[in-house]
């Protein structure tokens, strides 16, 4: 069980994206990160020493089993998120799984109603979606008037064709890895799940797609365009209205750019978006605050993404219907 004022974290996988998940952990106000654990005990203790962690397991089984864990980051490929994550409910765990989630729907369901069976907290790892900027974006969305279109893109040059991101095995593909946050984008900024959506897609030699363009038609009307891929470099989120714009040049990794109103630099505070994320399920677990995303954020995306899958492969427009 937490304590009182801190849920201690453990981490399954520990790669890159974890790396940037615990560099800001020791100004967490309700998170301790407690324990690493990886197939490679090795590797494990190279990453406990780097971000000054206290135990080390060679096994994501043995992480699991750890009684002084209450939450789980799982940071491993696409295709282990909901496995990983049933398990570690099963052992009573807490956890925040990276993005995407799964582009299958019913595992949504699945984890969320184990979860709710356990008493226990899931989350959907969307680490942008509680950077100070969004909060802002979304205050002055109705200085654009009403919506006429969205703007998505994320796509960066990917030369390593050795990457898990391009392992058609582990459910990589661009759509995937960075066109998640372009549908949550869109979603976020129109407010409603999208009807109807369409999609095409460049494939890489691996099978996976290395570049995906997709709309996303709304029940209004709104239309959403996003593109990702792994053969170019860019970033960035706007909002089109019938008063203006409103534009996120890099609203994913907050690494450039800034924020935009009808050609207007908006300053906005910076903060770590990883530790805010932690801070941010820590709260709920503890019972102190309210979990941003949710099942119904988590089903959204999983819809959207099969849908688009689905059309690029048929050539034409998905429904998507009720839920």
């Amino acid at each position: 069980m937490a304590t009182s004022d801190k849920v201690r974290w453990g981490i399954l996988g520990p790669g890159g994206i974890a790396a940037k998940f615990v560099q800001d952990k020791d100004r967490a106000a309700n998170a301790t990160v407690v324990a690493v654990g990886s197939r490679s005990r090795n590797r494990a203790a190279a990453f406990a020493s780097r971000w000054d962690i206290p135990r080390v397991h060679g096994s994501y089984e043995d992480l699991l089993a750890d009684p002084e864990v209450d939450a789980v980051y799982i940071a491993t490929p696409n295709s282990l998120h909901h496995p990983q994550t049933m398990q570690a409910l099963a052992a009573g765990k807490h956890v925040l799984s990276e993005k995407p989630y799964t582009r299958h729907p019913k595992e949504v369901a699945e984890v969320f109603d184990a979860a709710d069976a356990k008493g226990l907290v899931v989350m959907e790892a969307f680490m942008w979606r509680h950077a100070p900027q969004v909060r802002r974006f979304m205050e002055l969305l109705p200085e654009v008037g009403e919506l006429r279109s969205i703007r998505a893109s994320f796509s960066f040059v990917l030369t390593n064709q050795g990457d898990v991101r391009v392992d058609q095995g582990l459910d990589g593909g661009s759509l995937m890895d960075v066109g998640c946050y372009c549908v949550s984008g869109s979603r976020l900024a129109a407010g409603v799940e999208p009807s109807r959506v369409f999609g095409w897609q460049t494939l890489a030699v691996s099978g996976v797609d290395e570049g995906f363009s997709g709309l996303l038609q709304f029940p209004s009307g709104l239309v959403a365009e996003i593109v990702c891929g792994f053969t170019s470099e860019h970033r960035s989120l706007e909002a089109i209205g019938s008063k203006g714009t409103l534009l996120m040049r890099d609203p994913w990794l907050q690494e450039f750019g800034g924020m935009s109103l009808n050609g207007r630099d908006i300053d906005v505070a910076r903060d770590d978006p990883y530790r805010l994320e932690m801070e941010n399920m820590s709260a709920a677990i503890l019972g102190t605050g309210k979990l941003l995303l949710g099942r119904a954020d988590a089903v959204g995306q999983a819809r959207t993404i099969d849908a688009l899958y689905r059309s690029a492969a048929s050539g034409e427009v998905v429904e998507l219907g009720p839920r």
